[in-house]
């Protein structure tokens, strides 16, 4: 089982969107995947079509489980997490897709239980996917986008952190400052954890025709700041925004158009730097500035 957090400490980059359809090309390419939604916003579950509301939903939210287990009640993951493979029937030879669905009040409290038990409860997600290792072959993890014992937790439970950008400058701080904490995960947990940063991926960008120069800085800036940016960007498309509302990941949902053979591309980009090392791993070259381009 191989862990990937999606993590930014800026908001509206389309963080969720990057890990229901990075979990659903994976599945679709025939992998066991269990997406795990860490924030409190819970637009993950929207995303694969789980809203948790009432009494009985509530007591199968991802919160719900980490509250028990901190207060050292032995509750299972197993019986918490929502099989949506339903989604993948129709391709031939897909794998299996899972979601651990958040939910506000009880993930907010779970917040403030880890802030107040310190670094030695920041491990606890990774602790728990452990046990259910061998029943999954990929884990991507949904992060809040601030700095909190929340998104602490997320990192300290990857073997790999994804970063994402968007072009416009506030994104790219907030891209920076991601892959500096990850550097910081394992000092932090004693040597317990110890992710892998593995680049950061440009979503909402324009075709080169349509450039303007906040995006060629933008992108310049990616790999000024070492963040390894990948050779594939997501395009701008009113196609994945729209398919949260039929709770059914555009990577699913258009497969064989643009928004799933880009995430495909991703996705593949991502396994390939995961077994090489990062000397090997190729990223974009900067990109001059030219007369034409629009201020």
């Amino acid at each position: 089982m191989k862990v990937i957090a999606v993590a930014t400490q800026k908001g509206g980059v389309g963080k969720t969107s990057t890990t229901v359809n990075l979990g659903a090309s994976l599945a679709l390419a025939g992998a066991r995947v269990l997406v795990v939604d860490l924030d409190p916003q819970a637009q993950a579950g929207t995303a694969l079509g789980v809203n948790l509301s009432d009494g009985e939903q509530l007591a199968r939210s991802l919160g719900w489980v980490l509250q028990g287990r901190l207060q050292g009640m032995p509750l299972d993951l197993v019986t918490a997490w929502y099989d949506r493979s339903e989604l993948l029937a129709e391709w031939e030879g897909a794998g299996t897709l899972h979601l651990l669905a958040s939910e506000e009040s009880t993930m907010t409290s779970v917040q403030d239980i880890i802030h107040r038990k310190g670094y030695h409860a920041t491990p606890i997600v990774r602790r728990m996917l452990l046990e259910v290792a061998d029943l999954f072959d990929f884990v991507v993890i949904d992060t809040p986008p601030a700095v909190s014992s929340l998104s602490a937790t997320a990192l300290a439970a990857a073997d790999y952190v994804v970063t994402v950008c968007v072009p416009e400058y506030p994104a790219l701080k907030g891209a920076a400052a991601t892959r500096g904490t990850v550097a910081y995960v394992k000092d932090r947990t004693g040597g317990e954890c110890d992710p892998q940063y593995l680049g950061a991926v440009l979503n909402r960008s324009n075709p080169p025709s349509k450039w303007k120069a906040q995006e060629v800085n933008i992108r310049n800036g990616m790999l000024d700041a070492d963040l390894q940016p990948f050779m594939t960007d997501i395009r701008s498309d009113n196609r994945i925004s729209d398919s949260f509302a039929y709770g059914v990941p555009a990577a699913i949902r258009f497969a064989s158009h643009a928004p799933g053979k880009l995430y495909g591309q991703l996705m593949t980009q991502i396994l390939e730097r995961m077994q090489q090392p990062s000397q090997k791993w190729v990223t974009p070259e900067l990109i001059e500035l030219e007369d034409s381009v629009d201020e």
